[in-house]
């Protein structure tokens, strides 16, 4: 035993100072490594490398509990309702107001060369593309035939000859939608094509609607000529509103409403509420609203904040947070503010936007509800009306915070609406394009505890090792201290042992 100590003793004496240089220098940089590495892995996926890895493959290995196990699936009533109502938030929805790609996106990518959709963005619209126009008749007719080829085709050009190349044989109503969504460069030229498109539309309209109760065939391709013909006038109705003529627009959203009631699928009320509030007909839109703002229907940004901005143009021209911190708030004041908490619960990434803290980006062709897509999406368009009513602003700068100490704990439990869905921030990533955008994250992620500690670790050693190499010989007399009083229960312990065991066993068992 202490023949050990005196070669351990000799071994500490006869080290350098640039060994222990070498050590806390070797050690600082890979502690430094690891932080860059786990830093960036949480930047793009939000979790910790190393927790990830601990949990899903030391864990088990440890006896842990699998949480994806069929054991811990089983729950009660509430629970499965609770985690359905998840799913179904978690759903990415065609954007109502969505853009055109020849007229607005690609507009943008040759102004500034990045591309505002993401290949996932585009790859759902490809989907909702064959789900909208193609049936299951399109071989009998050869130009539906090329154009069910062409709504698959990823490349751009060869989808707009596609459509060429159809309308040479017989005017199809798909192919000049195809034109005008992806060819048209000005909006002027979209609604023409889309003009060209309405004529034919109808015809096949009416004709199906004839053939539609002569079997399952056919009422599939009354179902899809409905759907173009809806998509169309839709699609001619924005065109209006972005050419500066917003009532021709609401008449034939309204029109379009009235003759295809059960088609809520394209959201058109979102649509006639944002050209609505463009003609500033404040009536005409809450009427729209007590249609649409039920307890039954599913809600959105649009209808939420829409709402919160009728409440607030009532008050927020007059309101003084001075005044009511003096004198309380209103029973007027107070519905504003309700209201406001109500939309900032449902989307909590809006009022960034909307209070010009977050820079805008076009908005994708599709969003997912509670999540940042539709936050961009619905700021994009809805900006202008909170600026045009006066102190709108202001009172959502005063009072959207709040909401967040109703709802302490969003993922686990919420105030008037489920719980914040965990699953916004993988759709948004996928939907946004992250290149030059960064993803608004509720609610916020606190640093990993592996983070901080290598951060610490590598902070530590760094340090060691400058006072290492600045004062060498100080830092050798402190590292033998701090070894020698690590050894020194050890020794105690040994010692204790020897004093214990018989000399002879102990010397055997040295041996040994």
């Amino acid at each position: 035993m202490f023949g050990t100590e005196s070669s351990l003793s000799m071994f500490l004496n006869t080290l350098t100072p640039k060994f222990y240089v070498a050590l806390t220098g070797t050690s600082s940089l890979i502690s430094g490594l690891i932080l860059i590495f786990e830093w960036w892995y949480f930047r793009k996926y939000g979790t910790s490398f190393i927790e990830q890895v601990s949990v899903s493959h030391l864990r088990p290995l440890l006896g842990g509990v699998d949480t994806a196990s069929p054991s811990s699936l089983s729950s009660s009533n509430g629970d499965t309702d609770s985690s359905k109502q998840s799913v179904s938030e978690c759903k990415v929805w065609r954007n109502p107001l969505n853009l055109f790609r020849g007229a607005e996106y690609n507009r943008y990518t040759w102004v500034t060369g990045r591309e505002p959709l993401t290949y996932y963005d585009m790859n759902l619209s490809a989907q909702d593309h064959q789900t909208f126009f193609t049936c299951d008749l399109d071989h009998l007719r050869p130009a539906d035939a090329i154009m069910q080829k062409a709504w698959r085709e990823r490349n751009p050009q060869a989808r707009v000859s596609a459509a060429h190349e159809a309308i040479e044989l017989e005017d199809c109503a798909t192919a000049y939608i195809l034109l005008a969504e992806e060819e048209a460069t000005t909006i002027v030229e979209a609604e023409r094509l889309f003009k060209q498109a309405l004529k034919t539309g109808e015809s096949c309209y009416r004709r199906s609607q004839q053939l539609q109760h002569h079997g399952a065939q056919h009422e599939t391709q009354h179902r899809r000529d409905t759907n173009v013909l809806v998509y169309i006038k839709r699609r001619l109705a924005m065109c209006s509103r972005k050419l500066g003529r917003p009532r021709e627009a609401v008449k034939m959203m309204r029109d379009l409403m009235k003759e295809f009631p059960l088609l809520s699928m394209f959201s058109i009320h979102e649509n006639l509420l944002e050209t609505l509030l463009e003609l500033q007909a404040y009536a005409d839109v809450q009427a729209v609203l007590a249609k649409y703002d039920d307890i039954s229907l599913p809600k959105s940004a649009t209808i939420c904040y829409t709402a919160a901005l009728l409440k607030a143009r009532g008050v927020s021209d007059k309101f003084s947070p001075e005044a009511a911190s003096r004198r309380g708030l209103s029973t007027a004041e107070m519905n504003a503010v309700e209201a406001i908490h109500r939309a900032v619960e449902f989307n909590p990434h809006v009022p960034k936007y909307l209070l010009e803290m977050k820079s805008l980006i076009l908005p994708p062709e599709h969003i997912l509800k509670r999540g940042d897509s539709e936050a961009i999406a619905y700021a994009f368009f809805h900006l202008q009306h909170w600026k045009r009513v006066e102190g709108a602003l202001n009172l959502l700068h005063c009072t959207w915070e709040g909401t967040f100490r109703m709802i302490p704990y969003p993922l686990e439990k919420g105030h008037l609406f489920y719980p914040y869905p965990i699953c916004t921030e993988t759709a948004d990533r996928e939907l946004l394009p992250t290149v030059f955008h960064e993803v608004s994250v509720y609610p916020k992620k606190e640093l990993p505890f592996f983070i901080l500690f290598t951060a610490g670790l590598c902070s530590f050693t760094a340090m060691l090792a400058l006072l290492t190499h600045q004062f060498p010989e100080l830092m050798g007399v402190f590292a033998k201290a701090f070894l020698s009083t690590l050894f020194a229960p050890l020794n105690f312990i040994m010692e204790k042992v020897e004093s214990i065991l018989p000399s002879s066993l102990w010397h055997q068992l040295t041996r040994i």
